[in-house]
C-alpha cells in the first residue's frame, strides 16, 4: 500500500491558543511500532479544557485526541503481533508526542494498545478499582469471584449521563454495588436504570435531601464524573466521615481546608495509561475488555458523528464546555476532512 507523506491535522498552536487544521507529516512507525490509519477519533472534555484553562502540557504546538479506532497500515521493524489490516481500538497519550487522535494516522507499539478500552472506562476503571491512594481499592471485577462482591455497600455516582459516569454504573453494577445511585437530567433515567443505576436523582435538585427521602446515608463512596467546583462540594456534603470522592479535575480548596478536619478524603484520578501507578491494573483490563463488550455485560455510549472530519471538532469540543451534549459520545471521522 502505497501511503501518503503528508495528513491533515487539527492542531492546538499554543497555550490558551487557538485551534488549526494543518498539514502536518505522516508519522513512521519505529522498531515495534505500527502506523494506524484512525478511521474514528471520540471528543473528551479534557481536550477543550487543555485549550481553556492551560492544564496538563506546556508545550506546544500539539495535536490531542484520547480515543481512536483504526487500521494498521504499516508495521515497524520487529513487530509480530498485529498483521496489516488489523482493526484496532485505542487510547491516545495526553503529551506532545504524536501519539494523539485528531489527526489522519499515527503510531502506536501493539504492546499499547488497550485492546477495545476508551479513556472514559479507563478512568471509571481506575477509580473504582486501582489501590489507594490511585483509586477506591475495591476488589476488580474482571476476576469472576469477584463479581457482585460488594452487594450492600451504596456508590453514589455524580453525572451518570457523562461518559465516564456511563461507564462507572455498568462497573459498579457488576461488582454489585447497591445502590448504585446517579445524578443526571431526568429525561436520562430509563437509559440509566437500564445500565445498572438503581436511582436516577434529578442534577438540579438538592442532592443531600434526594438521599435522605431513599434513606442512602451512610455514603463512603463517591466518584465524580463532572468534577466542577459544584460537583465536588456536592459529593463533600453527602460524604460520611472516612469517606471519599474520585474526581477527574484537580481539587477544590475546600478539601484541605475542611477534608481532614471532618475524615474525607479526594482521590484524584487522571485517566492516563502511561502512569506506572495504572499500568498493570490497566493490562488486566485491557485484555479482558473484548469479552466484557461481546458479553454485553458492558455497553458503549450513544454516539454523534461530526460533520467535516477534523473540522467539526472545534464546534463540538464547544458544545462539550458549554454542557450542551448529554448522554451521547462525539465522534469524528479524520478521513472525511476536506
Amino acid at each position: 500500500m502505497s501511503l501518503p507523506i503528508q495528513q491533515k491535522a487539527l492542531v492546538l498552536k499554543e497555550k490558551f491558543g487557538d485551534w488549526a487544521l494543518a498539514d502536518v507529516p505522516v508519522p513512521q512507525p519505529g522498531r515495534d511500532e505500527v502506523l494506524v490509519k484512525i478511521y474514528s477519533s471520540a471528543l473528551n472534555p479534557v481536550d477543550w479544557k487543555i485549550q481553556k484553562d492551560g492544564v496538563f502540557l506546556e508545550e506546544f504546538p500539539v495535536i490531542l485526541g484520547s480515543d481512536i479506532a483504526g487500521e494498521v497500515v504499516k508495521l515497524g521493524e520487529g513487530v509480530s503481533q498485529v498483521g496489516l489490516g488489523d482493526r484496532v481500538f485505542l487510547q491516545g497519550v495526553i503529551s506532545n508526542n504524536d501519539q494523539t487522535g485528531f489527526q489522519q494516522s499515527r503510531p502506536i507499539s501493539p504492546m499499547m494498545m488497550p485492546r477495545r478500552s476508551p479513556v472514559t472506562i479507563t478512568a471509571a476503571y481506575i477509580g473504582l478499582y486501582n489501590v489507594i491512594p490511585h483509586g477506591l481499592g475495591f476488589d476488580s471485577l474482571i476476576k469472576q469471584e469477584n463479581r457482585g462482591k460488594y452487594d450492600g455497600v451504596p456508590l453514589v455516582i455524580l453525572g451518570g449521563s457523562s461518559a465516564v459516569g456511563h461507564f462507572a454504573i455498568q462497573l459498579a453494577k457488576l461488582s454489585g454495588f447497591n445502590p448504585v445511585i446517579t445524578t443526571a437530567s431526568t429525561k436520562h433515567e430509563a437509559f440509566l436504570k437500564a445500565r445498572g443505576a438503581t436511582h436516577v436523582l434529578d442534577r438540579n435538585v438538592p442532592l443531600e435531601a434526594q438521599l435522605k427521602a431513599i434513606n442512602a446515608f451512610p455514603i463512603k463512596n463517591v466518584i465524580d464524573a463532572i468534577s466542577t467546583a459544584e460537583t465536588q462540594k456536592q459529593g463533600f456534603d453527602i460524604l460520611a466521615p472516612g469517606g471519599k470522592q474520585v474526581l477527574f479535575l484537580d481539587p477544590e480548596p475546600l478539601w484541605e481546608e475542611e477534608g481532614s478536619k471532618q475524615g474525607k478524603t479526594p482521590v484524584y484520578v487522571l485517566g492516563a495509561k502511561q502512569f506506572p501507578q495504572h499500568i498493570e491494573l490497566l493490562k488486566e483490563l485491557w485484555n479482558n475488555f473484548t469479552g466484557l463488550l461481546a458479553g454485553g455485560d458492558i455497553k458503549p455510549h450513544n454516539v454523534e458523528v461530526l460533520p467535516s472530519g477534523l473540522g467539526g471538532i472545534e464546534a463540538g469540543l464547544k458544545r462539550l464546555e458549554e454542557g450542551k451534549i448529554s448522554n451521547t459520545k462525539l465522534v469524528s471521522r479524520p478521513q472525511e476532512t476536506a
